[in-house]
């Protein structure tokens, strides 16, 4: 039989060669043609400005539970008995359980466990489930924990609806700034993030005033049914709605579409993937064909460690950008003295200056500075024109300027200056809750914005307020001038505003409009569909 002659084989090879170029450029017509599809419209329900005035009602809530449970009515006080003993029964929760003051003052720190924890989970589920489901499952837990509290039995449980407290809380840390920063005007940018961080200081007073007055006038468990109460519509609203799309993250509609198309792209990427006895090796971890079809467990577990995989790999890159470890940096060594300064303040103030109301003092002098500043610096830096260096500039100026007044407070004898310069230096202080966020999202690409928001959040809790109250506690004892201790405590806001300084020099650009995904997550996102939408009965295992 004669050979066949190289003509006629050429043709085949030329055939085999362009049908697998077209099997090649299916996947990728498909995401280059999603890629230009117009996003999915806004829910109907959504605007804007209501999306910030709902973020904003949640946060105020949240701190609301701050305040509340801190305050005499819902803390209250435990059972003492005078020299003559006479004895008085306890109050609050700290009477009913009779605990000592060290579990009460784990009960006001057992939320800080479950947002520490969760906060980088939250983080990188965004990545696979739609943010605005998270956050209603993050109010349902934070619900559910808060009405716990209120059918509390006994300390550890109580103490551990405490951190569910937390968990909730770390949804919706994570997950609403970055909306915000998606949806509010390019030029009120950092106005809005400061309208939302402006909650803090005044949820926290509002809940002073909320828990005290029903505490003392029904029972302590009423303040946190009734806060589990206002949360509930929120919490049903997460998952009700038709949910938005953040940039970066979105629930695909058929996870089912998506991995096919991910599957065929990467199988008939010939840089990618090459056969070995007839089995095909996917990319550089040597997935086979065969792999693909594992049984759901199997594929569970790889999910499992991709999710480790993808975490780490964005943990590198947020270490390992300059822009962003300094500012989280500043902002460790910022937190740090406000942290000493809330809990330690009222006490240095009777100290020194012997205020009969040192608690009222310190605390109207933070809740309006710390609203009015907290405005301003949204303000300020829009009208300077909202960049990152300008963030810096301002951070590292408000904070220095600051620092000058209220170490020059301290220093003062009279009560009266050091009321009028300490208001001053924390009006300048609390400038910088705005910009510091504005660059915590936009120095990082917009799929790590939400993992950028919890690693800051985890970080100066860790390293800033939480061991700053025992350390001042330790310095004191040592030096047992009060004065002196107030003064070290505020001289390292100098370091916070040297260390945002160097942020000047960096440098920076703006990532959160960086549309540099792979064309297959432009597909992806394109067509995401919200959670709970009729994707039930489909397996994530399916390819």
């Amino acid at each position: 039989m004669a050979s066949p002659s190289p003509s006629s084989t050429l043709p085949k090879e030329e055939e085999k060669e362009s049908s697998a170029q077209q099997s090649n450029a299916q996947p990728e017509a498909m995401a280059r043609s999603s890629s230009t599809k117009d996003p999915p419209p806004a829910p109907s329900w959504f605007t804007p400005k209501r999306l910030l005035i709902i973020f904003c009602v949640i946060n105020m809530i949240n701190y609301v539970d701050r305040g509340a449970i801190a305050s005499n009515g819902v803390n209250g006080s435990a059972r003492s008995c005078d020299d003559k003993g006479i004895c008085t029964s306890g109050s609050g929760i700290q009477g009913e359980f009779q605990l000592t003051n060290f579990e009460d003052g784990l009960l006001s720190s057992a939320f800080m466990v479950g947002l520490l924890v969760a906060s980088p989970i939250f983080a990188s589920l965004a990545k696979s489930h739609n943010p605005f489901r998270l956050i209603g499952v993050g109010l349902s837990v934070w619900t559910l924990a808060a009405a716990g509290c209120g059918s509390a039995f006994s300390f550890w449980f109580i103490a551990i609806c405490r951190m569910l407290v937390g968990v909730g809380e770390a949804s919706f840390i994570s997950l609403a700034a970055p909306f915000i920063d998606d949806n509010a005007p390019a030029s009120q940018k950092t106005a809005w993030l400061a309208m939302f961080y402006m909650c803090i200081p005044s949820g926290v007073a509002l809940g002073y005033v909320y828990g005290g007055f029903v505490g003392g006038h029904f029972n302590w468990r009423y303040a946190f049914w009734g806060e589990a109460l206002l949360m509930l519509p929120f919490a049903v609203f997460g998952f009700v709605v038709k949910p938005l799309q953040l940039k970066g993250f979105a629930h695909v509609e058929s996870k089912k579409a998506l991995t096919s198309v991910e599957t065929v792209s990467a199988v008939n990427d010939d840089s990618e993937a090459s056969k070995v006895d007839g089995r095909i090796l996917v990319g550089r971890d040597g997935i086979s064909a065969d792999d693909l079809n594992m049984p759901c467990k199997s594929v569970g577990i790889c999910n499992i460690r991709n999710q480790f995989s993808r975490f780490a790999k964005d943990m590198k890159v947020l270490l390992v950008d300059k822009v962003y470890v300094i500012n989280v940096l500043g902002y460790i060594a910022y937190n740090f003295v406000i942290g000493a300064y809330s809990y330690w303040g009222p006490k240095a103030g009777y100290n020194i200056y012997h205020m009969k109301s040192a608690d009222m003092m310190f605390g109207g002098i933070t809740i309006v500075c710390g609203i009015l500043g907290t405005i301003s610096g949204g303000f300020i830096l829009d009208r300077m024109s909202a960049t990152i260096s300008h963030a810096f500039i301002l951070l590292s100026g408000a904070t220095f300027l600051g620092a000058i007044f209220c170490f020059l407070a301290f220093c003062l004898r009279s009560l009266y200056g050091f009321i009028v310069l300490f208001a001053v230096g924390e009006l300048l202080v609390f400038a910088t809750q705005a910009p510091v966020n504005y660059v915590c999202l936009h120095c990082v690409k917009p799929s790590l914005r939400p993992l950028s928001m919890a690693i800051s959040t985890v970080s100066i809790h860790i390293f800033g307020d939480v061991p700053s109250s025992p350390l001042v506690g330790v310095l004191q004892d040592h030096v047992n001038n009060w004065r002196e201790t107030a003064l070290i405590l505020t001289s390292i806001l100098f370091l916070a505003a040297g260390i945002w300084f160097i942020g000047v020099f960096l440098r920076s650009v703006d990532k959160s409009n960086d549309e540099s995904e792979s064309q297959v997550s432009a597909n992806a996102v394109a067509n995401r569909k919200p959670l709970l939408d009729g994707n039930e009965d489909e397996s994530p295992c399916e390819v």
